[in-house]
């Protein structure tokens, strides 16, 4: 019998999660939804700053043109990807890289 069927209720966040565990592209979905949350999490100004967000190797690369705003966001670096892992739940971002 599926670990998904029970006789008792179970709420959806649990049962999102029990799927999430299982799925097998888990770490790329959940990349995903860090790079849709980023701006959510960075805010508008950061997020305005930025371009060419994607993943290398577990590290977030962020190109930033501004170069006060490529040191802001490099001094923030490790709170932004403690914010981005905690709302997907898992350490996905190993560093923050950010490029010109």
């Amino acid at each position: 019998m599926s670990r998904y069927r029970s006789n008792s209720p179970k709420l959806l966040r649990d049962a999102l999660k029990d799927f999430l565990d299982d799925y097998p592209h888990r770490k790329r979905l959940k990349r995903g939804m860090i790079l849709s949350i980023w701006e959510q999490t960075v805010g508008e100004r950061i997020a305005g700053e930025t371009e060419n967000i994607h993943f290398e190797h577990g590290n977030l690369v962020v190109h930033v043109k501004n170069p006060a705003w490529r040191q802001e966001i490099h001094m923030k670096r490790f709170s932004i990807a403690k914010k981005l892992n905690d709302k997907v739940g898992e350490k996905i971002i190993r560093e923050i890289v950010v490029r010109s």
